[in-house]
């Protein structure tokens, strides 16, 4: 516990720095400006562009960067859009190329995600000096955003990623529509906060980041004047439990819920609160009896620019039996695991975890990042000698940008992956990227 409180302490401490003057805009706002003015606008209908309101141009135009759950690995705005001759309607197709190598020196990790829970216990031969290469993170996208007086404001994305087996295969990432405050659709849970993320080359992220995605219906509400959102989602379900022949995994029944409240003070700077409850049923197969234990999340983020170059990230995160969502404990059958005190009956999972970021802009096209995080199951309960007990993440890189659209980094990472019978293994990791945003 007083480990839990000293953690807690370091993300208040963390929190509390990320208060902002914003009467100037930092340097990551002149880098997203760069791209806002980095369009090529057809006009339907056969209007010129100057005949348009500069005004509600530039409305829609950021309209396409607007997004509360936005990571910092999402695809920028398209290059080509499409508006209609009033300019109430506008429609984006765009993309990104990016592709990643990365070499492990001594211990490696299998594939090209760099997650503590995947570092190999004991360096053998067979998982020495890995060299490496991904397309995945390549992706594919379109967007309408569109008002209308009739029904307000609505909105229409879907994203494809190159990040399916082998990193090769198509695989839907988005698809989403909205109306106003309301979302229906595959789309990032309520419970997630990408922008709060540092940035990083490799493809992870930070251990238990919690940025994932889910078929939901949310409404959310921003009251413009006070800076504050709230939001409110009902989210499908999955589950990973750990079934033998005494306990069997059953349907679910009932929806994920998920809220969230933030305070915004300036653009791209907020701090938000995250809940998450989950249902999670099973049957004793021993005593033929069902159960339906509550797992929950909580989540405190937040992102600021003390001073305009700077940009802090924070993220911590505590419950019961909400990791497996999202982060490294999706690894593994973490939502219930085996209670050896009583054969057939599952216990929920207690976890924590931070991380803490940041990054400085040395102008708009040259910045630097440094993430630093860990995961810790918290179960007292007997467990297997081999079960993954806590993850260490770091990870330090470089970014520059030759275009608004044109980028290279390079980053170092290091992990450590410890088991409950005290055995644990490091990993280290050089990666680079280039990416082309259309």
């Amino acid at each position: 516990m007083r480990q839990i409180q000293r953690q807690l302490l370091v993300l208040g401490a963390s929190l509390a720095a990320l208060g902002v003057s914003a009467s100037s805009p930092s340097s990551r706002q002149e880098m997203r400006d760069s791209l806002v003015a980095d369009h090529h606008i057809m006009v339907i209908g056969g209007e010129d562009r100057e005949t348009l309101k500069r005004d509600s141009i530039r409305s829609m135009i950021e309209n396409f960067y607007y997004d509360q759950f936005k990571n910092y690995q999402d695809p920028a705005a398209p290059y080509f859009l499409f508006m209609s001759h009033d300019a109430n309607m506008a429609m984006g197709v765009g993309g990104v190329v990016r592709m990643r190598a990365y070499y492990d020196p001594g211990n490696s990790m299998p594939g090209a995600a760099f997650t503590p829970y995947n570092v190999p216990m004991g360096d053998t031969p067979l998982n020495r000096n890995h060299f490496g290469t991904t397309p995945s993170g390549t992706s594919l996208f379109l967007r309408v955003l569109g008002r209308n007086t009739k029904v307000g404001s609505y909105q229409l994305y879907i994203q494809a990623k190159f990040n399916g087996y082998e990193g090769r295969d198509f695989k839907l990432s988005k698809a989403y529509a909205t109306l106003n405050d309301w979302t229906v659709g595959y789309a990032t849970s309520t419970f997630s906060d990408g922008s709060a993320i540092a940035p990083t080359v490799d493809a992870n992220g930070s251990t238990m980041s919690m940025d994932f995605s889910a078929l939901l219906v949310r409404w959310m509400h921003t009251f413009k004047k006070s800076g504050i959102t709230v939001a409110a989602s009902v989210e499908t379900p999955q589950q990973a439990i750990q079934t033998d022949e005494n306990v069997a995994s059953r349907s679910n029944t009932f929806p994920n819920l998920a809220a969230m409240v933030q305070y915004e003070w300036a653009s791209e700077q907020h701090v938000r609160l995250s809940a998450i409850t989950r249902v999670l049923p099973y049957r004793d197969l021993v005593n033929g009896t069902n159960h339906s234990p509550m797992g929950f999340g909580l989540q405190l983020s937040a992102v600021g620019n003390p001073v305009a170059p700077l940009t802090l990230y924070a993220i911590g995160n505590i419950g019961r039996s909400y990791s497996n969502v999202g982060g490294d404990f999706l690894m593994g059958q973490y939502d219930l695991v085996e209670n050896l005190d009583a054969p057939g009956r599952l216990r929920t999972v207690p976890s924590w975890s931070y991380f803490l970021g940041a990054s400085y802009h040395f102008s708009h096209k040259l910045m630097a990042s440094v993430t630093f995080g860990q995961a810790r199951n918290m179960t007292s309960a007997p467990r297997e000698a081999d079960g993954y007990k806590y993850g260490l993440y770091g990870a330090a890189n470089v970014f520059y940008y030759f275009t608004p659209r044109i980028s290279v980094g390079a980053e170092a990472n290091f992990g450590r992956r410890q088991n409950f019978d005290g055995n644990h293994a490091w990993a280290r990791r050089i990666g680079a990227m280039c990416q082309f945003s259309f």
